[in-house]
């Protein structure tokens, strides 16, 4: 089935949930009053008019040419940061409204039970100087970290002692960016170049020793057939009751509607002009990829958007999806 819509205040979870917005537009005659509008109902016509605008242009192309696609990822993404570096990107400080895991917080104890696995004490294998951020009580990895506009929001604004940041991402120029940063602080962040979707290449990090995973606007840059060994192997990092945070492209979103014939790879699949790849999600695929890694739902939601161009009286319509998911506890 095509992706459908959750209507707003129908459930509780989206009751208790502010942070994506209060703005709405309940007269269209006042589209233009403002930049942008929360939670837009899309009407009948308008999702069956972007089924067929993606239906229009979802001949795939050649297999020999997804393979270069595919092989030459890594230099697509390097030329990427090269031409835009840092003037690309914005800091991403909604961050902390919709992902409070990243704020400062007072953790309070694991009770005794929580902190057992298989009905065992988890048995530490690691000493303090066997990996970065060994000795931190709580540790944040970002995958996919670009030039930092997650990373340095967070450690600009969470000043725990106890807490240490790590990043990657796929683009060693996007790394050497991150690091380069007058801000990056070798005590409270390891920043390293790696390869998500290589089953081969391992993070510098021991299994259950994050408390938290960031995936923003990273997924969707894989191909599809990656995605659930990826999500495995990221599970298999976290602590019994850590989360994976994720925010990335849903379907028929503006940027998949703007896609011409011959962008196409496979279905809600799509390569840009700059050769980087994107993929567009539903709900249910995200929340498939995360119950077979093991992980439960906290969170599953999908941010509509209306953003306006008041100047030249334009609409576009973002989709956008919003996850987080908790590693199992397991029972004693």
């Amino acid at each position: 089935p095509y992706f459908s819509f959750p209507k707003r205040g129908c459930s509780a979870e989206a009751q208790r949930r502010p942070q994506f917005g209060t703005r709405f537009l309940t007269d269209p005659r006042q589209v233009f009053q403002h930049n942008a509008w929360d939670n837009v109902e899309w009407s009948t016509e308008q999702e069956e008019a972007a089924q067929k605008k993606v239906q229009e242009n979802s001949q795939p192309l050649p297999a020999e040419k997804q393979e270069e696609f595919d092989n030459r990822a890594n230099e697509y993404w390097n030329d990427f940061y090269t031409i835009h570096e840092n003037r690309f990107f914005k800091d991403r400080h909604w961050l902390f409204t919709e992902f409070p895991e990243l704020a400062p917080q007072q953790k309070p104890p694991l009770d005794a039970e929580e902190n057992l696995l298989n009905g065992e004490d988890v048995p530490s294998t690691h000493t303090e100087t066997e990996f970065p951020g060994a000795t931190a009580s709580y540790r944040i990895l970002e995958v996919g970290c670009g030039v930092g506009n997650t990373v340095f929001p967070i450690l600009k604004t969470n000043n725990d002692p106890g807490l240490f940041v790590y990043c990657c991402d796929f683009s060693s120029t996007a790394v050497d960016l991150v690091k380069s940063n007058p801000e990056y602080d070798p005590s409270r962040c390891h920043a390293f170049v790696h390869d998500m979707s290589d089953t081969s290449a391992d993070y510098p990090i021991p299994h259950q020793s994050l408390d938290v995973i960031v995936l923003i606007f990273v997924l969707s840059a894989l191909h599809p057939q990656k995605m659930q060994n990826t999500i495995n192997r990221l599970a298999r990092l976290l602590k019994p009751g850590g989360v994976l945070l994720l925010r990335d492209y849903g379907r028929y979103d503006m940027a998949q509607l703007r896609f011409k014939k011959g962008r196409c790879l496979s279905e809600n699949f799509y390569v840009r002009g700059d050769g980087t790849r994107v993929y567009f999600f539903t709900q249910d695929e995200l929340h498939d990829l995360f119950c077979n890694a093991g992980l439960e739902k906290v969170q599953n939601m999908v941010d509509r958007r209306l953003q306006v161009n008041r100047g030249k009286q334009l609409t576009m319509y973002r989709v956008w999806v919003q996850c987080k998911y908790r590693k199992v506890l397991a029972p004693t």
